[in-house]
């Protein structure tokens, strides 16, 4: 099933003419925007209101409700807000295939 380019279509495609990263970071952007609402999640699952999780993290309410929106945040603030909600942050560096590859190709033509 072949679905009609939308107006966001059009400008990632755009955009990504233009600068051929582009794409990927607007596909970082929606990890960090899908890991935002899984925190909000979490911290409803657990009864918690923004404004408890801001005191546990000795912060305002309001750096909690932006975290839970997507903006970037420190990792530190990640694993604050973790702790927070009775969670414990974890990272994994994953390897991008043929990543290598292009800085190879690109220095070659340098």
């Amino acid at each position: 099933m072949n679905m009609a380019k939308d107006f966001l279509d059009e400008i990632v495609e755009e955009r990504t003419a233009r600068n051929p990263r582009f794409a990927d970071l607007v596909a970082d952007a929606e990890r960090r925007r899908d890991l935002a609402r899984d925190l909000a999640k979490r911290r409803q699952a657990r009864g918690l209101s923004q404004t408890v999780v801001a005191a546990r993290m000795h912060t305002a309410a309001s750096v909690v409700s932006k975290l839970e929106s997507g903006a970037d945040v420190k990792l530190s603030t990640l694993q604050r807000y973790c702790a927070a909600i009775d969670g414990k942050f974890d990272i994994a560096i994953v390897p991008v295939v043929g990543q290598g590859r292009r800085r190879q190709a690109a220095k070659k033509r340098a």
